[in-house]
């Protein structure tokens, strides 16, 4: 017996030895409920993941850019792009996880054909998330946006705006209470989620599911092969954590797998 139980302990202490502990970057809401989540599948595949909140969309890239995250997943392809463009941030992308549909939320208007002359509608105002809801705009037909402008145009880019719509950018966080001054506000699914709103009911207009803004796990370029990088996303695309996006969110967020 007593060689059997020394046996079980050393078995368990070289399982212990073999785990890796990384720590993840996420933003409030949906990507740091999911990532705790997948921190419990992981845990037994042999990797212990610090889940890590930021409270905006810029610090999680200098973090991992820094050496002080070892990945980060909160953002989309074009976010990400934008942020290496401008920052030189030596990033990859490693995988898919989630589509957060953008949402237009009001207090007061039913309906975007509401709209009146001179409404005030607050957007993010980083490039990516504003130029995002701009194109939700146009593609309900309410602004027009000049050609070329990508998928990160600016106010400055609205070529026709019949209502005369006025803009307010703001930091994506503080889009729900922009709701008591704004006749709209065009909020990200994570910050809709965490103000208590429901992208599927409250939501007066949505982006349709053909979108390029699928969000991905990222880590430092010349990490992407490393094995737990491997683990990490077979823990993401599990069938566990399909299942409680599925359940919790009730199509309000969507797995790319």
């Amino acid at each position: 017996m007593l060689r059997l139980t020394t046996l079980v302990s050393a078995l368990a202490l070289g399982t212990a030895a073999m785990a890796e502990d990384i720590k993840v970057g996420v933003s409030p809401g949906e990507h740091a409920e999911i990532m705790e989540e997948v921190a419990k599948v992981a845990e037994p595949m042999g990797l212990n993941i610090d889940v890590i909140e930021f409270s905006d969309y810029v610090v999680p890239n200098t973090a991992l850019a820094d050496g002080d995250l070892d990945a980060n997943s909160f953002q989309h392809r074009p976010y990400l792009e934008n942020q290496m463009k401008d920052r030189g941030f030596d990033l990859i992308e490693v995988g898919t996880t989630i589509t957060t549909p953008m949402g237009i939320y009001s207090e007061d208007l039913a309906s975007v054909d509401d709209l009146e002359d001179g409404a005030q509608v607050a957007i993010p105002n980083d490039p990516t998330n504003g130029g995002r809801a701009l194109l939700l705009l146009q593609d309900l037909g309410i602004i027009t946006l000049a050609e070329g402008t990508g998928l990160v145009p600016s106010p400055l880019d609205v070529s026709a705006n019949p209502k005369n719509l006025r803009f307010l950018e703001l930091d994506a966080a503080q889009l729900p209470r922009a709701l008591a001054d704004a006749d709209i506000a065009i909020i990200n699914t994570n910050y809709a989620l965490a103000a208590g709103l429901s992208p599927r009911n409250d939501s007066i207009a949505m982006e349709k599911a053909e979108s390029p803004y699928v969000n991905i796990i990222v880590v430092q370029q010349g990490h992407q092969d490393e094995p737990w990088v491997k683990t990490l996303v077979e823990a993401y695309h599990s069938d566990e954590i399909k299942a409680f996006i599925d359940e919790k969110y009730e199509g309000a967020v969507l797995t790319s797998w």
